[in-house]
């Protein structure tokens, strides 16, 4: 492999004693469409078992209350990386399919450019899931000959190496520093209509096994940490997995295990590489300054056929309503598992309300990097949580949340309003089925739940209280129309135009 050789230049001399720099490496995994109580340290009832994950949370800290910036994957990965809000992007709703452009811009700070920047290799191994731009023949045709551009690399990455979506999103090419790995021809496509393991006709290079996926990342992974090891420099690996999102393909050794469905057993396959992978870091005597956070990129998908795992007693969302797509806390309240030997202290549990966003800051903390007012505008600090000390406040003044229709929430405290009548994504009631059931048309526009008492936002006190909704969604316009949720000067939303067809409320008496 190209960047096994690359990594080798130059190194120093390995020492068996524990290896310790002024900074951490950070290792950032992230599942795909994991829900909060498929771990189980998060669901004490829960029917998976993982154990690697627990063991993880045991030696470091988990938090209770922790959420994605959106209920799935491209705008969730869009914040991860830049600290912002998904909606000031471009992006306004849904995701991004295999041959959209790239997302992010260049030119816009993002964690992997930061800490390049600041002396870490940076690696991206896994789903990117950002776009990409396709270099094409002169008839418009993709040329899988040629480089890609606005790739990983030119986004701060050293190394970089995946498939641009979804692994049920064509086409199924892996690319690494720009160049596919192999090269498809046009009548090279694969389909699967199986059950479990369905996923989307479409061109598929002839050394991409979709089964092999998740193997074939984590086992990357791995091998990039046992390269870093040997040089005298920090390391930032971003690991975004395929799974446990469809097509739900575990690997033959893990099939049937869970007793419950392929999704559950999906599930203990990816725990288990966890606990390879921690395995390795304690092997390569870097584990004690090396921060890992394992999480997902929203709630479980019904894809997961939830109904049979309920019928066994397991609850994906936990006591949360929804699932992946929806404004409702099964959408994007996530897994949070956090470890850093050095420095977090094992069995930690943490309910400060958290956002994936928060992981630019974090990191920016980390290497004593001041972020502009233009970085980050979404993003808090989260170091002092990790070490543990006290603070005067909650954690977050508020956290805004977004569903893959584009309708907003925000959370602030114990309450939450829900800019939209019903579920905002795939959950009864989807706003299809409120403009068509006539029982649904009268549902209030709104919806204000107290997460403290009412957990699963089954009791609508928008009536009840007008004062709590004038007060969220005020605070709601002003993170919008400000650029930024952030202390800062403010800033500008992309695609301004666009974003006010969202935002009726801000035009009501």
């Amino acid at each position: 492999m190209w960047f096994i050789g690359c990594l080798f230049l130059g190194c120093h001399p390995f020492h068996e004693n524990k290896k310790t720099t002024s900074t951490p490496n950070i290792i950032y995994v992230l599942a795909d469409d994991l829900g909060y109580g498929d771990v189980n340290v998060f669901n004490e009832n829960g029917k998976i078992k993982t154990p690697h994950l627990d063991k993880m949370a045991a030696e470091g800290m988990i938090f209770t209350d922790a959420h994605t910036s959106s209920s799935v994957c491209t705008p969730t990965r869009y914040g991860i990386l830049t600290g912002r809000y998904n909606w000031r992007s471009k992006l306004k709703k849904s995701v991004l399919f295999g041959y959209d452009n790239a997302l992010i811009n260049k030119n816009r700070t993002n964690v992997a450019s930061m800490l390049s920047e600041h002396g870490y290799h940076t690696a991206f191994i896994g789903k990117w899931h950002l776009g990409w731009n396709w270099s094409k023949d002169e008839n418009g045709v993709v040329d899988f000959t040629l480089p890609i551009t606005n790739s990983p690399n030119d986004l701060g990455f050293d190394y970089a190496y995946g498939h641009v979506a979804s692994l049920d999103i064509p086409p199924y090419v892996y690319i690494e520093n720009e160049i596919a790995t192999s090269i498809p021809k046009a009548n090279d496509t694969t389909e699967n209509t199986g059950k479990y393991s369905w996923w989307r006709k479409g061109v598929t290079a002839p050394d991409f096994n979709h089964q092999d996926v998740t193997p074939n990342f984590f086992n990357r992974g791995i091998q990039y940490i046992k390269d870093r090891t040997k040089m005298e420099q920090p390391f930032f690996l971003y690991l975004p997995l395929p799974s446990p999102h469809t097509p739900i393909l575990p690997s033959k050794q893990w099939q049937d295990k869970s007793g419950l469905n392929p999704y559950a057993d999906f599930v203990l396959m990816i725990d288990h590489h966890m606990g390879l992978l921690l395995k390795t870091l304690r092997e390569t005597n870097i584990d004690e300054n090396t921060l890992v956070i394992f999480t997902s990129d929203n709630g479980c998908s019904p894809a997961a056929f939830m109904d049979e795992l309920v019928d066994k007693g397991h609850y994906p969302s936990y006591i949360y309503r929804g699932h992946k797509a929806d404004i409702y806390e099964g959408g994007h309240r996530i897994p949070f598992i956090v470890r850093w030997p050095n420095i977090i202290e094992g069995g930690s549990v943490n309910n400060q309300t958290i956002c994936t966003t928060d992981f630019m800051a974090t990191a920016a903390s980390l290497i004593g990097y001041q972020l502009k007012d233009n970085e980050g505008e979404d993003s808090y600090n989260m170091l002092p949580l990790l070490k543990g000390e006290p603070l005067d406040g909650p954690f977050r003044e508020a956290t805004v949340h977004h569903s893959i229709d584009g309708d907003f929430a925000i959370r602030k405290g114990d309450w939450k309003l829900i800019m939209t009548s019903g579920s905002g994504g795939w959950s009864f009631p989807t706003t299809k089925q409120i403009k068509s059931i006539d029982s649904l048309k009268n549902l209030p526009p709104i919806q204000l739940y107290n997460l403290k008492t009412d957990p699963s936002e089954e009791i609508n006190l928008q009536k009840e209280k007008p004062e709590k909704v004038a007060e969220l969604q005020s605070l709601l316009s002003r993170y919008i129309l400000d650029g930024r949720s952030t202390p800062g000067v403010a800033q500008s939303n992309d695609g301004e135009k666009e974003i006010w067809d969202q935002l009726w409320w801000m035009t009501q008496p």
